[in-house]
C-alpha cells in the first residue's frame, strides 16, 4: 500500500494529524486549519504554547545551585514562586477561580546574588528579562527615565516580539532607594521617590500600557505599542539597610533597662527572615506597592567561605573564566587556597559582595595577563602575596602543556 502524503506540505499521516482524502490527493488537518485561517482569519486568539523549558521547583532550584552559592532559603522561595507564575500562565484552566499574579521582593545586602538569581532563572526558562535600577526611574514630569521605559527594555530583549515580552521577567533593583522619607528615617530621598512607587503600581499589578516603540518620552501624535503586563513577572530587589532596627523595635529588642544587652551583628542579621509588611511600610515603601509584591525572600550576607566557593564552584565561576583565558594562550593558571581566601577577604573588607570579586582579580592579574602571550607552556601559580602585596607569581615551565 502506497504511503499517504499531504499534497500541500508532503508530511506523512500521523495519529495527531489525520488526512482528508480527495480525488487522488490528500490534505492533512494542519493544512486544513492553516487554509481556514487564510480564508476567514484567526477569529480566536491561539492558546498559549507551553515552553519546553517549564521547569518544576526542584529543577529550578538545582539549576540555581549550579550558578548561585548559598542562599538556599531564597532559592527555594524563588523556585516555587516562579513555577507557580508560569504554571498560572500555561496550565491554568479558565473557570470561576482566577489565579492572581504573585510578584517577588528580594531583600539582601549588596552583592548577595539578587540580580544573578533573576538572570539565571530567565536564562533557563528561555524568557526575556529587563533589568533596571529604581534610582534611575522618575515619575512623569521629572528629568530621568520614565517608569514605562522598563517595558521598552523588555520588548527589546524579546526581539520586539510583543507576545514573548508579555511573558518575560522585569527585575528592578535598588527598590529601597525610592522609599519615601519617614519621620524616623535618617535616609533622605527626593520628592519623586514616592511618585516612582505610585507609577510602578499600575504596571506591576497588571494592565495594558502604551509605550513608545523605541523608548524615550511620550509625545502627542506618537505611535504606541500596547503591552499587557498581566503575565509579566516582576522581581524587585533591595538591600533595605537599617530595616533590622525596625524589626527589632517591633520585637521589643531595643527596650531600655537594666539587664538589656545590645544585640551582636550576627543576631541583627538573623532577624531579617522575620520581616513583615508593616516593617517595609515604616521603612518607606507605600502599602499599595507592598500589596503587589506578594512573595518576599531574604538573602543572607555572604561569608568568607561562601565567597571562596563563589570564586571556584559555579559553572561560570570567575576562576574558571580566567583559567580559560590562560588556556587559550597555552598556559595554566593555578590559585593556592590562601590566595583565594585573600581575594574573598578583600571583597568583604570593601563591602562590595560577590560583584567585587572580578575587579579584585583584574587588579591582581593585570601585569600577568600583560605578559600572558609570552608565557606559552608555563604554569602560573597565584599565591597569597600576589593578591595582598602585588609580588610576582610563581612561573613553572611545564613540559606537559601541549
Amino acid at each position: 500500500m502506497a504511503r499517504k502524503e499531504c499534497s500541500f506540505c508532503n508530511t506523512t499521516e500521523k495519529d495527531n494529524n489525520p488526512f482528508i482524502a480527495g480525488n487522488h490527493a490528500y490534505i492533512c488537518s494542519n493544512c486544513v486549519t492553516s487554509a481556514y485561517k487564510i480564508l476567514f482569519g484567526d477569529e480566536e486568539s491561539s492558546p498559549e504554547i507551553e515552553p519546553a523549558t517549564l521547569l518544576i521547583p526542584k529543577e529550578i532550584h538545582r539549576i540555581l545551585n549550579d550558578y548561585v552559592i548559598g542562599q538556599d532559603s531564597a532559592k527555594k522561595t524563588l523556585s516555587v514562586a516562579v513555577y507557580n507564575h508560569y504554571k498560572r500562565i500555561f496550565k491554568n484552566r479558565h473557570d470561576d477561580t482566577n489565579i492572581e499574579k504573585s510578584n517577588i521582593l528580594l531583600i539582601g545586602p549588596t552583592g548577595s546574588g539578587k540580580t544573578l538569581l533573576a538572570q539565571t532563572i530567565a536564562k533557563f526558562l528561555d524568557v526575556p528579562i529587563a533589568i533596571s535600577d529604581a534610582t534611575n526611574l522618575t515619575e512623569a514630569g521629572y528629568v530621568g527615565e520614565d517608569v514605562e521605559n522598563i517595558l521598552t527594555k523588555l520588548l527589546q530583549a524579546a526581539g520586539d516580539d510583543v507576545a514573548k515580552a508579555e511573558r518575560g521577567i522585569i527585575f528592578i533593583d535598588e527598590m529601597d532607594k525610592i522609599a519615601r522619607m519617614g519621620e524616623n528615617r535618617s535616609i533622605t530621598r527626593d520628592v519623586s521617590g514616592e511618585g516612582v512607587q505610585q507609577a510602578l503600581l499600575k504596571i506591576i499589578e497588571g494592565s495594558v500600557v502604551n509605550i513608545p516603540p523605541k523608548g524615550g518620552r511620550k509625545h502627542p501624535n506618537q505611535d504606541f505599542l500596547q503591552i499587557d503586563t498581566s503575565n509579566i513577572l516582576f522581581i524587585c530587589g533591595g538591600a533595605f539597610d537599617g530595616i533590622e532596627e525596625i524589626i527589632q523595635r517591633r520585637l521589643g529588642a531595643n527596650q531600655l533597662g537594666f539587664g538589656q544587652e545590645k544585640r551582636s551583628n550576627k543576631e541583627n542579621e538573623n532577624v531579617m527572615h522575620l520581616i513583615e509588611s508593616d516593617d517595609l511600610v515604616q521603612f518607606g515603601i507605600i502599602p499599595e506597592l507592598i500589596g503587589r509584591l506578594h512573595v518576599t525572600a531574604t538573602l543572607e550576607p555572604i561569608t568568607l567561605e561562601d565567597m571562596v566557593r563563589i570564586l571556584v564552584e559555579p559553572k561560570n565561576s570567575i576562576v574558571k573564566q580566567y583559567q580559560k583565558l590562560f588556556e587559550i594562550d597555552n598556559a595554566i593558571l593555578t590559585f593556592e587556597e590562601s590566595a583565594l581566601r585573600a581575594v574573598a577577604q578583600k571583597a568583604i573588607n570593601r563591602k562590595t559582595g560577590a560583584r567585587g570579586l572580578r575587579s579584585i582579580m583584574e587588579e591582581a592579574l593585570l601585569d600577568i595577563m600583560y605578559e600572558l602571550p609570552e608565557l606559552d607552556g608555563y604554569e602560573v601559580i597565584i599565591t597569597e602575596d600576589v593578591i595582598n602585596h602585588g609580588v610576582k607569581p610563581l612561573y613553572i615551565k611545564n613540559s606537559k602543556i601541549a
